[in-house]
């Protein structure tokens, strides 16, 4: 039932992360920039962030590496996910971005649920320009 929602982003270049020591591997000690979107089943993942996302790729400067955890899915992954989310609380779906390994930045479900998908992309494309240029 999930493959579905999965692939809307492995389909655009996002490698599924499924355990923690895959997260650890995608970003620790990795040189450039990764977007990490920690995917969900929910109406906001599927109605605004994921497209969002996509767009916001074809408008912006796209990361080095586009990473992914789900949500409710891959519970060890995701968990070790958020532990790099300094200050923040859970959330997802969420957008967070990396560049050398580096926390920089994270888009959290209140700035998605209840905006437009446009207004999504353009929150992205806004970060990606100001942590991936």
């Amino acid at each position: 039932m999930i493959q579905p929602m999965r692939e809307e982003l492995t389909q655009i270049g996002f490698k599924e992360l499924r355990t923690p020591d895959d997260v650890v591997a995608a970003i620790e000690g990795v040189k450039g920039t990764t977007l990490v979107v920690v995917n969900s089943i929910c109406g906001c993942a599927a109605g605004i962030a994921r497209p969002a996302v996509a767009f916001a790729l074809e408008k912006g400067p796209r990361p080095d590496h586009l990473v992914t955890v789900f949500a409710g899915q891959d519970v060890e992954a995701t968990k070790k996910v958020r532990t790099y989310f300094k200050n923040y609380p859970p959330s997802s779906p969420s957008v967070g971005f990396f560049k050398d390994g580096e926390f920089l930045y994270l888009l959290q479900r209140h700035q998605i649920e209840g905006h437009s998908v446009e207004d999504v992309t353009q929150q992205l494309v806004n970060a990606f320009e100001k942590y991936f240029s």
